[in-house]
């Protein structure tokens, strides 16, 4: 009876979009939360016991159908109809509607406390209406003392907000939910509490410079304009807290601001998560770049430029809360990122892969590294700065060793530097044939460990068919290879000291003896199953994969289609060229023809004089000259013509 009796009070909870952020964290704490009183009868108070005694079930629409990241809520519903809504509501005894997110929420919500309102004499117990809301609605307030920045607004100045011009209707909204409730306070309770920017648990609004930081491609965090905003903020966790005691405690303000006890600008809240998670500098950008940044719409910039200080003066007197991160968070910032890395799956990957010369583990690496995104490294990748000529004047074996040592320290101390990175700390990396020692493997330490193996004669074999390219690349000669294969098998003839520091930590090794080519494609099986799915922002789930594979195979098809297009412009600007220069060349006949015409029109009149006036003269001075047969035949015709020019003839007339 008791049991039906505690089952009887639950509250029955209603949160729009319950698998957006701030409602799904919300719906997660009254899950989760149970009644103070039962943990005050209950001393050795269990998560099972929280189970069993939760004071709240939820239930609420979701914005995707294929959400399934909301096991703790009763029943979702996409997208209802009004009266399906409408009935929804009525059976629970308490509805929220965050609207700090999602603007489309906004006329929702605002018909949703309309319609409940119009039903209170429907209602078979009383119900609270809870909407969050954002400190957009007061992003345009004037300052309460112009000669004092840093005088806070607190929640009795509510009155005096101004809204930016984007979320006017938030304000219209706030103002319709604290009016309904004023109507019949005992049925129908209204509260709007205005959160700043929520942060933690994955990230929300803050996640571009969080997931930038991480992925440590830029060498500053940017900081758009000149980043000395104050941001009103609270992390979604003590949000969530804000809520259950309002519900709980049914307060006699119905406004409430909520927001921590920060008051960081914006520089200062990125520059902490440079130091935490980047690159540990910032840069400033231009406010225009914010609006063009894919990653944050522009509601987001909006909110990142607000600058606002403010004082939550009523959850602080009226409510005793356990806060999260009551300090902020620049304060808080290690657990924030710690929370980041949790709720998105991107802790790094240490990885070190091990075994004898030529068995394989630089290809091993590179797979894995591919695979999981993770940084390569190789002690030969770091050059020292001892010369070479250093390392031939080591006549004597101790001179040898000494370079020998010498050369490991400093490469030791870049391999350090390199582990230190962004990327490195933040992805993880594959260690190449490294740690050697037991002292390396304690000081270099890594979760996840392959050791690769395999007889001489394979190893052998393997180098003898390797292109003589890469067995100068790898050092395989054979006097080399074999020094190098004799030595490692001395120092592992026992047991190989690295395995066992991996395994007095319970971390298991694991061992792959490799005896054919084809292992290959099993030995990465085993070790993708033993390390799991990769923990970055590539590709981790087959559905991306897919996306990512249709993607590429559009991408293909696009530039085989551009291609195609400049094949077949090429060959259409031949056929061009072809029929432009055989219409050259019918105009050049055309023209040769036309000149050869006029250059016949223009001989004619000379044919004539020559027809009638020369060609008589000459031809009578050719028989003369064959009937005298003088001495000089050119001089006698030229007399000839001469005296018998009838040109001159006709002028003697």
């Amino acid at each position: 009876m008791e049991e039906l009796s505690k089952q009887a009070t639950k509250k029955r909870v209603f949160i729009n979009n319950v698998d957006s952020y701030t409602s799904k964290h919300i719906a997660k704490h009254l899950c989760g939360h149970a009644p103070a009183a039962d943990k005050e009868e209950n001393d050795n108070f269990d998560g099972e016991t929280m189970s069993q005694s939760k004071a709240f079930t939820v239930i609420g629409t979701i914005s995707d159908q294929a959400a399934n990241d909301t096991p703790f809520v009763l029943e979702r519903y996409f997208r209802p109809d009004k009266g399906d809504l409408l009935s929804k509501l009525m059976e629970c005894d308490v509805i929220i509607y965050d609207v700090s997110q999602h603007v489309c929420q906004v006329e929702e919500a605002l018909w949703a406390v309309s319609a409940l309102h119009s039903e209170i004499g429907q209602f078979s117990s009383p119900k609270t209406f809870v909407l969050v809301s954002t400190v957009m609605t007061w992003a345009c307030s004037k300052p309460l003392d112009p000669d004092d920045d840093e005088l806070p607004f607190t929640d009795e100045h509510y009155w005096m907000r101004r809204a930016h011009p984007n979320f006017k209707r938030h304000t219209e909204l706030e103002k319709r939910v604290v009016k309904l409730g004023q109507s019949n306070t005992t049925m129908f309770s209204t509260y709007v509490v205005t959160s700043g920017l929520q942060y933690g648990m994955g990230e929300h609004i803050f996640h571009y410079f969080f997931k930038t930081a991480w992925m440590g491609k830029e060498e500053e965090l940017p900081v758009f304009g000149d980043g000395r905003n104050v941001v009103p903020m609270i992390h979604v966790c003590d949000l969530s807290r804000v809520i259950q005691n309002v519900v709980e405690h049914q307060p006699g303000p119905r406004y409430l601001l909520a927001v921590d006890s920060s008051n960081n600008t914006m520089e200062d809240v990125l520059k902490a998560v440079a130091s935490e998670l980047g690159p540990g500098k910032v840069g400033h950008r231009p406010m225009e770049e914010a609006f063009l940044t894919r990653d944050l719409s522009v509601m987001d910039v909006d909110s990142l430029m607000v600058n606002l200080v403010m004082d939550a003066v009523h959850i602080n007197t009226l409510f005793s809360m356990d806060w999260e991160c009551g300090s902020g968070l620049v304060q808080n910032m290690e657990l924030v990122v710690e929370q980041y890395r949790q709720v998105r799956a991107l802790q790094p990957i240490r990885l070190c892969v091990l075994g004898p010369p030529a068995v394989g583990k630089s290809c091993v690496c590179k797979r894995l590294c591919d695979h999981y995104k993770l940084q390569y490294i190789s002690l030969s990748d770091f050059k020292v700065s001892c010369s070479s000529e250093e390392e031939m004047e080591a006549d004597s074996d101790a001179e040898e060793e000494n370079t020998e040592e010498g050369t490991m320290t400093e490469q030791l101390r870049a391999l350090k530097d390199k582990l230190m990175s962004t990327q490195c700390r933040n992805q993880g990396f594959v260690l190449d044939d490294f740690p050697l020692t037991y002292e390396q493997a304690k000081e270099f330490f890594c979760e996840f460990v392959v050791c690769l193996d395999a007889s001489d004669t394979f190893l052998t074999d393997r180098v003898i068919n390797l292109p003589e390219e890469k067995v100068l690349i790898h050092n395989y000669e054979p006097k080399h290879f074999l020094k190098r294969l004799s030595t490692y098998r001395a120092s592992n003839m026992a047991d190989n000291p690295v395995v066992d520091f991996f395994t007095e930590l319970d971390i298991k090794p694991l061992i792959h003896e490799m005896s054919s080519i084809s292992d290959d494609q099993s030995l990465m099986q085993k070790i993708f199953e033993t390390i799991g799915p990769p923990r970055n922002y590539g590709p981790a789930t087959p559905e991306l994969e897919e996306e990512e594979r249709r993607k590429t195979e559009e991408k293909m098809r696009r530039e085989a289609a551009l291609r195609a297009e400049e094949e077949q412009w090429e060959a259409e600007e031949a056929k061009a060229r072809a029929a432009r220069w055989e219409e050259w060349s019918q105009g050049l006949a055309e023209l040769k023809q036309q000149e050869e015409q006029l250059l016949e029109a223009q001989s004619l009149p000379m044919r004539k004089y020559l027809m009638e006036h020369v060609m008589p003269t000459l031809t009578s001075g050719l028989v003369e000259c064959c009937r005298v047969n003088p001495q000089d035949t050119v001089d006698y015709l030229a007399q000839y013509l001469l005296q018998n020019n009838p040109t001159s003839s006709m002028h003697d007339v």
